[in-house]
């Protein structure tokens, strides 16, 4: 399989709102985590840092340029793999732990990362089988109802247990902006993990669908409508309900 440059890993696009979206688009899509930048007036926020198998800090200038807040949605290894880069570093407390001491097991690298994963390889020496999460302990510590201040705009902590025991989604309510992680988003939800928990996530999509979102940036796949985002939570309970 053919190998990436640094250079060519990422790719950038502008959205409404001071959301910028950062992909690698050379994991393929069921795999691939969204990492979505934040503009704000006095500092920038990083919502999920993707794989770490190529710098973020080094190849996209954006999460640079003015002091930044790196939050995990959640603690697996397509989304905390570049935490390390960067000096504020924010985690539910529930999975503080696990962000302070990955493993190829605690972070779902194991059974997950095989170059099938890829549809072009990270540049060398990336190598599928000793690909492991870089330890990157938490400065500051999330619980439900905190909020991370960007100067001008303010987004609330929504504890969305259920996919794993620390998951988050950030909630604008002044823009209807929100960041749903891996709780929810428009593809095959993954409720199966060592650390998912069934009643915890139903509980998670009831106050989900409370949020009048109006524009929705998921842990995975394209963003989505409110509507959209209300249909999939309906959807989904509405298929609970006929398992019970």
């Amino acid at each position: 399989m053919r190998r990436i440059a640094p250079k060519d890993w990422y790719q950038v696009k502008r959205l409404d709102d001071d959301v910028t979206s950062i992909c690698e688009p050379f994991i393929q899509e069921f795999y691939r985590c969204n990492i979505w930048h934040v503009r704000g007036r006095d500092r920038d926020m990083l919502v999920d840092s993707g794989m770490g198998v190529v710098s973020l800090r080094e190849w996209v200038p954006l999460v640079t340029e003015r002091p930044l807040t790196a939050v995990a949605s959640h603690t697996h290894f397509d989304h905390i793999g570049c935490h390390h880069e960067f000096d504020c570093r924010c985690v539910h407390s529930g999975e503080a732990d696990l962000m302070a001491h990955p493993t190829r097991r605690n972070t779902l690298a194991e059974p997950y990362v095989d170059d099938e994963i890829f549809d072009a390889l990270p540049p060398e020496p990336y190598a599928s089988a000793t690909y492991a999460v870089k330890a990157a302990p938490a400065t500051r510590l999330l619980n439900d109802g905190d909020h991370i201040d960007l100067g001008d705009r303010v987004f609330e902590v929504i504890h969305t247990p259920g996919h794993s025991p620390g998951g988050i989604a950030l909630w604008e309510e002044s823009t209807g902006v929100l960041f749903s992680g891996d709780i929810l988003y428009d593809g095959p939800l993954i409720e199966d993990t060592y650390h998912a928990n069934a009643d915890d996530y139903l509980a998670s999509m009831e106050r989900l669908l409370r949020i009048p979102a109006r524009i929705v940036h998921g842990g995975h796949f394209p963003s989505f409508s409110g509507a959209r985002y209300r249909t999939l939570i309906k959807d989904w309970l509405a298929e609970k309900e006929k398992t019970i």
